[in-house]
């Protein structure tokens, strides 16, 4: 079946950095799409980055674009965002999603996604 669990989280200073994996298992990781995905306390739930199986292809919220890194390990089975610069702003629950079949992910449709991790927290805060 398939499963996707996120770790890296945690507690980080302003302008430091971080990096979250997503593991991925039941399905071939090339083969699909994966983004990242967050949830702000009180906010609504937002995409932050994609990766196209398909080519690598990557894509990334305006506000990510450049302090943002995704990228993948296929022989790990690994998907990768590596953040940098964090604001207090970025404070919130990363999710890893798939998405079987469409274009979701990279417009930032989270109910397009089809399976999901259970998140990861990252808290940005001096």
């Amino acid at each position: 079946q398939v499963q996707l669990v996120e770790s890296g989280g945690g507690l980080v200073q302003p302008g430091g950095s971080l990096r979250l994996s997503c593991a991925a298992s039941g399905f071939t990781l090339d083969a699909y799409t994966i983004g990242w995905f967050r949830q702000a306390p009180g906010k609504e739930r937002e995409g932050v980055s994609c990766i196209r199986g398909s080519d690598g292809s990557t894509y990334y919220a305006d506000s990510m674009e450049g302090r943002f890194t995704i990228s993948r390990d296929n022989a790990k089975s690994t998907v990768y965002l590596q953040m940098n610069s964090l604001k207090p702003e970025d404070t919130a629950v990363y999710y890893c999603a798939m998405e079987t079949y469409g274009s979701s992910c990279v417009m930032g449709y989270s109910d397009g996604m089809d399976y999901w991790g259970k998140g990861t927290l990252v808290t940005v805060s001096s």
